[in-house]
């Protein structure tokens, strides 16, 4: 009878066990590039850049071929994580210079996952380019769940790859020899850091880092080593001359724009590796998610060249635009032993969809209404409910509307000049590259996106959208 006793305990002891484990709250590494195309990486197509990390990242978990970037921005864009509002809700529209450094500040009302993650006991990290608030405003990274923040607060700065200061949480950290010798990489130091904050986590705490690197940003700066030499040979680029004074103000010129952009992605997609490694190697994988996108889609600044590069993989727009191109972008999920390993998922999602996805998986109860959904569902490869459509707006670039609606999207140009605008409509199905507008074949179908568009749109005062009145 003690035997048996001891058998039942020891049973009960194992079921309790296995228990813990499944409720345990899983660490969370999600890894934002910096104007990256949708096919700038391997796995999505990418052809004249080696990304072997990114794409044996997406051999280990889910590749969504349908997600997209809150916007064709950096600051709203960010906003829209962080908030799980798109850009018709959300505070910040736009890329807004703040003074004296930073850009137009999340106000105190916004409440943000981490700061939910934090209070359920997470530690929250981010590193790279902030974008949403200077330090000392409602925006700070440090008021906005985040305990700890090292990089860029604004993002205006961030085009400097050798900056003259990088901020941790409210310290400035100089580097004085960067305005002439250009001496300490930016992206470098950056994963220094986040590869130092990793070595110190264990099992005891879940974590959340959030990683906004720079990469591959304008401007084309990268150090000159084998890679980047590499790829100038690859490439037989002709070099770029010296045109005007400012090619060479306070900054490195650079000969080889191809060459520096491959190599900035080649970087990126090294810092991937070392992050996966590290994991694994203390043993956290199969409680940690790795998650891997880009905030809009790629630039033409700095040399940057899409066209060369197919970063779209022939979808029209980059940067700026609200087709495909400028909002498309690749979407990498790898859980060990819960995402399912080589999985194609092809249902849209948007950013804004991580806020509650990640509160569900953390197991947080939490009554802020977003316009987000959770796919988890999803990611476990089980039934996943739909948007009835996404919308997106840009404050910038004469204004900008957009809405998909199944395979529908529609778009508005010039939203804020002019005060007739009409609705072009594409049929993503059948034309994903966007070249066929076929407004005028169905008017029903831009009658109800026009509703959507002013359902969607709220009026906020710092961001004033419509020349003809706001909807």
């Amino acid at each position: 009878m003690n035997q048996l006793k001891i058998i039942i305990t020891l049973c009960l002891i194992s079921i309790t066990t296995i228990g813990n484990a499944q409720n345990k709250k899983p660490n969370i590494i999600f890894i934002l590039a910096d104007d990256l195309g949708y096919a700038d990486v391997g796995c999505y197509g990418q052809q004249k850049i080696k990304t072997p990390y990114i794409d044996a990242l997406a051999k280990s978990g889910m590749s969504f071929t349908q997600f997209y970037s809150g916007s064709t921005v950096c600051a709203p864009a960010r906003t829209t994580f962080m908030t799980g509002l798109h850009t018709g809700h959300s505070d910040i529209r736009g890329n807004k210079t703040f003074a004296p450094e930073g850009q137009f500040p999340l106000p105190d009302s916004i409440k943000t996952f981490p700061m939910l993650l934090q209070k359920s006991g997470y530690y929250t990290a981010a590193f790279g380019k902030w974008s949403m608030g200077y330090i000392t405003t409602s925006g700070d990274p440090q008021k906005k769940g985040f305990d700890d923040f090292f990089g860029y607060n604004c993002q205006s700065l961030a085009h400097d790859y050798y900056p003259d200061h990088l901020w941790n949480n409210h310290n400035r950290i100089d580097y004085p020899n960067n305005p002439t010798k250009f001496t300490d990489y930016s992206a470098d130091i950056i994963q220094n850091k986040i590869i130092e904050t990793i070595n110190q986590q264990d099992d005891k705490r879940p974590f959340f880092l959030y990683l906004p690197y720079t990469l591959p940003h304008a401007d084309l700066t990268v150090p000159h080593d084998s890679v980047y030499d590499s790829y100038v040979a690859l490439f037989n680029e002709q070099p770029k001359t010296i045109t005007n004074k400012k090619d060479t103000t306070g900054k490195p010129f650079e000969p080889y724009p191809h060459a520096a952009y491959a190599a900035m992605v080649a970087r990126l997609d090294k810092y991937v590796g070392e992050i996966v490694a590290l994991v694994h190697k203390k043993g956290l994988d199969e409680n940690t998610l790795i998650i891997f996108t880009s905030d809009n889609g790629p630039h033409k600044e700095g040399g940057g060249d899409p066209e060369f590069f197919k970063s779209t993989a022939g979808m029209r727009g980059i940067k700026r635009d609200l087709y495909e191109g400028g909002i498309r972008e690749p979407l990498i999920v790898s859980w060990k032993n819960h995402v399912q390993a080589g999985a194609i998922n092809q249902q849209p999602f948007a950013l804004w969809d991580f806020y509650p996805t990640f509160l569900a998986m953390a197991g947080i109860k939490d009554a802020t209404k977003t316009d987000g959904l959770s796919i988890v569902p999803a990611l476990m490869s089980k039934q996943q409910p739909n948007h009835k459509y996404f919308y997106w707006e840009l404050h910038e670039s004469g204004g900008k509307q957009a809405v998909r609606w199944g395979k529908w999207k529609g778009v508005k140009n010039d939203v804020s000049i002019k005060t007739i605008v009409t609705t072009e409509l594409y049929n993503l199905e059948t034309d994903p590259f966007e070249k066929n507008n076929i407004a005028a074949q169905f008017p029903a179908i831009v009658k109800q996106i026009d509703a959507y568009i002013k359902e969607a749109h709220t009026y906020n005062k710092d961001w004033p959208l419509l020349k003809s009145g706001e909807q």
